[in-house]
């Protein structure tokens, strides 16, 4: 079983890593596109896993950039709807 161990860890996290590329959003990923960082995963298991977690990985910065929508307005603040009246 001991032999067998570091190629389980190897193939969990290549299953991880492919995991999070995929579920990246597009503009958070770094330094390459998510299809060429799914493709050194898988290719490349351990060294394209550790470089994707070192290099490519969204961090809170990146994910942070996204515009995000404002809240739903009431009614009574919203100036269009109370114009429309």
């Amino acid at each position: 079983m001991a032999r067998y161990l570091p190629v389980i860890i190897v193939a969990l996290l290549t299953i991880y890593c492919v995991v999070e590329v995929a579920q990246a959003p597009t503009y958070a990923v770094r330094r390459m596109p998510r299809w060429l960082w799914a493709t050194a995963i898988i290719c490349l298991p351990l060294v394209g896993a550790v470089c994707w977690l070192l290099l490519g990985r969204p961090n809170a910065e990146s994910l942070g950039k996204r515009k995000r929508r404002g809240h739903p307005k009431a009614p009574d603040d919203d100036v269009d709807f109370l114009r429309g009246l």
